[in-house]
């Protein structure tokens, strides 16, 4: 996540997405010639109302039917929705921040929220800007609302001297009950280790720390690892190249599929995510400008790809996309 603390106080304004009940009415072949062909083709984001101001989201439905978001920025800053359109605004997920962040930054980036054996589970990170030396936390809370979050400090740390950069965490619970944490960006890409769910970090039993995807040649800039399994397959979204740079940014979302958890990952192409691969899911289009900082969120009506964008008319202003994806190619099309 090479991306400066200073942007989490820039003017973010509203909007941001939806398709919805129309598009979900129709057949599969419809939906089929609704895959984008190119970059101008992507779907937009449609309309978020409220208090929108985001950037890296992460999303979660409640059983009572309401919207968490979590988002980058201060104490990890919080919204809610009952209907995936309207967010309002709430109060940090941290009134007061945990003292070991001193060590690491003064702000949170890029939460992950889960829901795992009765309660919510928040990894985050802790950087500056162009540094690899960061830090992932965890808290866990009965209801994930502000202020009910037990934070247990650190996860896994990355040091001035790490070829790799500890931010970005993404958990991905296996059907066979066994966790992994995904994360990172730049450097020598994107990681993954395995979790032990009694404790939320690391198996002391496995201390691998697996490659998953990284640019070897050219730039390093690939961040923001998210895993979710469809039909089979372990799919990888990242984000890549430059994020939060307003109309100059070039943010995209790409994909790659493995059979296992731990990869390799493969593009649509057979090019491996080690090796540069990753098959676009979402590019710049139109006004939505580097889209990215995605999270999967898998709802009642299919799985969502949340993330931020910068809007070409309104001054590069970061907003809220989410869009469903369709799966019938056997590879995520968002819709």
């Amino acid at each position: 996540m090479s991306r400066t603390s200073s942007r989490f106080t820039r003017s973010i304004a509203r909007s941001g997405a939806r398709r919805r009940t129309a598009l979900l009415a129709l057949p599969a072949a419809i939906l089929l010639a609704l895959v984008p062909t190119s970059a101008s083709a992507y779907p937009n984001p449609g309309t978020v109302t409220g208090s929108t101001v985001v950037h890296d989201p992460t999303m979660i439905r409640t059983s009572s039917g309401q919207y968490l978001l979590y988002a980058t920025g201060g104490g990890l800053g919080h919204k809610t929705s009952s209907n995936r359109i309207a967010f309002s605004a709430g109060s940090d997920a941290f009134g007061t921040r945990p003292s070991w962040w001193s060590a690491y930054a003064t702000e949170a980036w890029a939460p992950d929220i889960s829901y795992q054996g009765g309660k919510y589970l928040m990894y985050y990170a802790l950087s500056t800007f162009g540094s690899n030396k960061s830090a992932i936390g965890l808290a866990a809370s009965t209801t994930g609302l502000p202020g009910s979050w037990s934070d247990y400090g650190t996860v896994y740390t990355s040091t001035a001297s790490s070829d790799y950069n500890a931010i970005d965490p993404n958990l991905f619970v296996d059907s066979d009950g066994k966790w992994w944490l995904s994360f990172g960006s730049w450097w020598t890409g994107l990681k993954m280790i395995q979790i032990n769910p009694s404790t939320g970090k690391q198996l002391s039993t496995n201390t691998t720390r697996y490659s998953i995807a990284s640019r070897p040649t050219g730039t390093k800039a690939v961040e923001a690892p998210s895993i979710v399994k469809r039909n089979g397959y372990y799919y990888l979204f990242a984000s890549y190249d430059t994020c939060c740079a307003g109309t100059s940014s070039t943010y995209k979302v790409k994909v790659g599929r493995a059979t296992s958890v731990t990869g390799p990952y493969y593009d649509k192409n057979g090019i491996a995510m080690t090796n540069n691969g990753g098959t676009p899911v979402l590019e710049s289009h139109g006004r939505y400008i580097g889209p990215g900082g995605q999270s999967i969120m898998a709802d009642s009506d299919g799985d969502l790809i949340v993330y931020h964008y910068y809007d070409g008319q309104d001054n590069g202003t970061p907003k809220l996309g989410i869009n469903l994806l369709n799966w019938s190619t056997g590879w995520p099309v968002a819709y």
